[in-house]
């Protein structure tokens, strides 16, 4: 069973689906040739993916070039089913900051054949968890910076509010494709300088005031 902690609060949340969106900024659609998407693009996660901040990302014997990933990514408290925005808005409970591990060349492959993303998405420790803030304690405004830097160097730096779609439409879009429980957790997709890591490479990444989170690449 896999949880997240909030902080300043009691309450660790069992993760349900983890919902990811693919393509929600502009320069990261155009860096890898894509077209920029005109709704969210959606895949799925398994829970037996995730990992957290101090733990290690495992490279699978099947890849040569796993790219980091960073996201905002969003807590479900409570079960929604075609929400409104007011209702999309009161069902995210935390917020987050996580790494979207992807085996690009896998991915690309995948892509020339038509079949789903699933193998370079979801293999374990492909999903890494920092510990969420209370969005009834920790306001967010989007303006917040998203940043990513391996062994030092920044290699992802972006405000929140160049997604091309906010949390909130986020979270109404997918309620209307799939209920979305308690529990659920949304990755919100990645701003543009995604890159290569190997072994011994060490990931920071952070939301401004939001959260942060360490890890290294074994």
């Amino acid at each position: 069973m896999k949880t997240i902690h909030i902080k300043d609060s009691k309450e660790d949340l069992t993760i349900g689906k983890i919902v990811c969106v693919g393509r929600n900024y502009a320069e990261h659609a155009s860096e890898l040739g894509d077209q920029v998407p005109d709704e969210p693009i959606l895949f799925l996660k398994p829970t037996s993916s995730v990992i957290y901040s101090g733990d290690k990302i495992q490279i699978p014997p099947f890849t040569n070039n796993m790219h980091h990933e960073v996201e905002l990514v969003l807590a479900i408290g409570k079960d929604i089913k075609n929400a409104d925005g007011i209702q999309a808005d009161e069902a995210i409970t935390a917020y987050g900051v996580g790494l979207d591990m992807t085996l690009r060349d896998v991915q690309n492959e995948l892509k020339k054949k038509g079949h789903p993303w699933t193998i370079s998405k979801g293999f374990d420790t492909s999903a890494v968890l920092s510990t969420f803030a209370s969005r009834w304690l920790n306001k967010l405004t989007l303006r917040e910076t998203i940043s990513l830097s391996v062994n030092g160097k920044i290699r992802q730096e972006a405000r929140l509010d160049t997604m091309i779609f906010f949390p909130i439409k986020l979270v109404q879009y997918i309620s209307s494709v799939m209920k979305l429980e308690k529990g659920d957790i949304i990755f919100t997709g990645t701003p543009a300088g995604v890159g290569r890591v190997v072994s011994g490479d060490k990931i920071h990444a952070s939301i401004s005031g939001i959260a942060e989170l360490d890890c290294e690449v074994e």
